[in-house]
């Protein structure tokens, strides 16, 4: 069963992407929605199994991969309630998404490359999430990073895609440089790269006794020239791989690609930011939990950048125009919730708050495409307005998602929508850890940044669906007169992920942060300061409790009052503030830096290195230079065989009277004999 989970998507990549053309986009789109859709049904089957059951782990060994030396790696899947928790979001969000696809790129030429594609993301990241060794992880995390690329400028005659598809590779490379360096810390550190066996050693190697037995202070790695003792050496091999935790989950710094990743198809974005590629970040560092638990720096660290990313990406959210990019920069600030809750030490709540985001941000993409498709095409949220009654299944579902990202709930207990529950969760935790034995340094600072970034998150959700859906139509009246409600192969996904936007957070509260947690997670995530987590949010005052409900009902009521009371209001404030208005609708500036410090002067280096390099130095004195000089002297030889018989008896005249002369000079006899 666990091997049909991750393969059945590979072998629909395999049949649409080699033979597409030969069955035609019909049976490509439900060859592969058809088994993805099995491959769902499977992982629910698989997380009441291993979730709810009495096994803890399962380890599948698919086939030996690697034996060299030392290293000895296999394709083996590590089937435990983390694996089944990430099974359930990947898969079940890209069997919607492929069904909703068939609606939605109906028109397309190119469905069934589009569809193939899908079917790579998915294995590749199920391929990351049930690996037991950090070299299958690192393939699945690639993997993904390809199939984003090439579903991002799927369609490649727009620049713009292009562009986004090459940025969104490149600053993932960034990242991706860091994980791999990690990668080779752990190897030195551990001497394997096998999860299990790290697992089992981590506290032995963190006391300073390595692979090779190294006495407590010694060095255990070398890096950058410097040796460092077990306490440095994991913190740098932990920081290490963060970065790649950063650049795949667009964490501050290394998001610039996310925003623009908006070119591709809304099926993509849908399952980028809900259920795969961004969800990467956060897995790796729950998967590593024993790893990191042992150097508080990192988880600092950790905290540090999540609550940053939370509140920048909100900030940028509350300006933004386009309807994707809007829902994209919410994707990027709750991802800092949940690395906040990573930093704190809560694993179980920041895989709560990716299991519950999965269904709420998948909805609200779907239903941003849903708008799109109604409109024609049209993503700019100026030029909408009042399609409330003109697709209302559309909009009752974004309503939902929209209450359900903001948070809404009933406060001091646990009834309300899917994010009330596990984005509250974040922030008592980040409150929880602020103090305590295990106080972590920024966990106040991550406390109010995921404060405030609760209420802008409000403002800018709720902005979304006012300026969309009410007040009067600012759409030409030709496009006005073609709205029309999605068909029911997109509204069906609408209405399944509403059920888990509405559910999710209420059903699994327990396991994730209850009674039952001990019973379900069953020792997958660390369980040392997590346990102190848990119980310690039980104690934190009421204000805390309630601060988030009470920004979410200050955002709501100020982006009423905004977009529905006085529309006029936002316009004045953005004359009146323009410099600000400017820094955050330009995002903080960090493409225009990062193009100063990087772009340009790569640009200039490469430019001299063509030019004067490439150009003047080695082809003027190389190959092209040589060549160009036996060319000149050709060219010269060439002009003395003239043709005319004169020419060379005259050159001969010359020979003869060139060697009288020399040997006049030289005393040689040209005769036949001595006199």
């Amino acid at each position: 069963m666990y091997s049909a989970i991750v393969f059945l998507p590979l072998i629909g990549f395999l049949i649409a992407g080699l033979f597409g053309r030969v069955i035609g986009h019909t049976a490509s789109e439900y060859i592969t929605s058809g088994l993805v859709i099995i491959s769902a049904v499977l992982s629910w089957v698989a997380f009441f199994t291993i979730g709810y059951g009495e096994t803890a782990l399962v380890e599948v060994e698919v086939l030996r991969w690697i034996s060299s030396g030392a290293l000895n790696v296999a394709w083996s899947l590590r089937i435990d309630t983390l694996t089944v928790v990430m099974l359930v979001v990947v898969n079940t969000v890209s069997a919607l998404v492929h069904v909703y696809s068939i609606g939605y790129m109906h028109h397309d030429p190119h469905r069934s490359r589009f569809f193939a594609y899908l079917s790579l993301f998915t294995f590749a990241m199920l391929s990351l999430v049930t690996s037991n060794n950090l070299l299958q992880m690192f393939f699945g995390w690639e993997g993904v990073g390809v199939a984003s690329y090439l579903l991002i400028g799927f369609w490649y005659k727009k620049p713009s895609a292009n562009a986004a598809a090459m940025k969104a590779f490149v600053v993932n490379r960034v990242g991706d440089f860091g994980f791999a360096l990690g990668i080779f810390g752990v190897f030195m550190m551990f001497g394997t790269i096998n999860l299990p066996e790290i697992f089992a050693n981590a506290q032995a190697v963190a006391g300073g006794h390595g692979a090779e037995g190294a006495d407590h202070g010694a060095a255990v790695l070398n890096f950058l020239g410097h040796p460092l003792d077990a306490h440095t050496a994991m913190t740098v091999v932990c920081l290490l791989l963060f970065m790649g935790a950063m650049g795949k989950s667009a964490q501050f710094l290394l998001h610039t690609w996310l925003p623009d990743a908006m070119e591709g198809p809304t099926p993509v974005s849908a399952l980028i930011h809900a259920a795969t590629m961004v969800t990467a970040g956060v897995f790796m560092v729950a998967r590593l939990s024993p790893l990191f638990e042992l150097s508080h720096t990192a988880l600092t660290v950790v905290t540090f950048f999540g609550a940053t990313t939370a509140f920048f990406a909100a900030t940028v959210g509350l300006v933004q125009n386009d309807i994707k990019r809007v829902i994209a920069y919410s994707t990027c600030s709750q991802l800092g919730y949940m690395f906040v809750a990573l930093g704190v030490g809560a694993y179980s709540i920041a895989v709560f708050h990716l299991f519950t985001h999965a269904f709420f941000k998948a909805l609200l993409f779907l239903c941003a495409g849903s708008v799109i498709h109604a409109v024609s095409d049209e993503q700019d949220m100026r030029k909408m307005g009042g399609l409330r009654k003109h697709i209302p299944f559309t909009y009752w579902t974004m309503f939902i998602g929209t209450l359900a990202l903001t948070g809404v709930g009933i406060p001091l207990t646990h009834i309300g929508l899917a994010g009330f529950l596990s984005k509250d969760l974040v922030i008592e935790a980040a409150y929880a850890a602020s103090s305590g034995e295990h106080a972590n340094a920024f966990a106040l600072y991550g406390f109010w940044m995921t404060v405030v970034a609760a209420g802008l998150t409000s403002f800018y959700s709720w902005r979304l669906t006012f300026m969309t859906f009410h007040g009067k139509p600012r759409a030409p009246v030709d496009v006005m007169k073609h709205v029309h409600e999605s068909p029911m192969v997109m509204l069906a996904p609408l209405f399944i992920l509403s059920i888990g936007a509405v559910l999710a957070g209420m059903v699994f509260y327990s396991q994730f942060a209850g009674e039952a947690y001990d019973a379900f997670w069953k020792g997958a995530l660390f369980t040392g300061a997590e346990n102190h987590i848990l119980h310690a949010i039980h104690d934190v005052p009421k204000w805390v409790k309630v601060s988030p409900f009470v920004m979410m009902v200050l955002g709501l009521t100020g982006a009423w009052y905004f977009y529905i009371r006085s529309p006029e209001t936002p316009k004045r404030l953005a004359a009146e503030h323009e410099g600000l208005y400017k820094f955050l609708l330009n995002k903080w500036y960090f493409d225009e830096l990062y193009n100063f410090i990087f772009v340009r002067p790569a640009m200039w280096i490469g430019r001299q290195l063509w030019k004067k390099g490439d150009g003047k130095i080695i082809d003027g004195y190389g190959p092209d230079g040589v060549a160009a000089r036996v060319q000149n002297v050709t060219s010269w030889v060439v002009r003395l065989q003239t043709g005319y018989l004169y020419h060379y008896a005259f050159a001969m005249l010359i020979g003869v009277a060139a060697l009288v002369t020399w040997s006049m000079f030289t005393g040689v006899s040209t005769g036949g004999g001595a006199h």
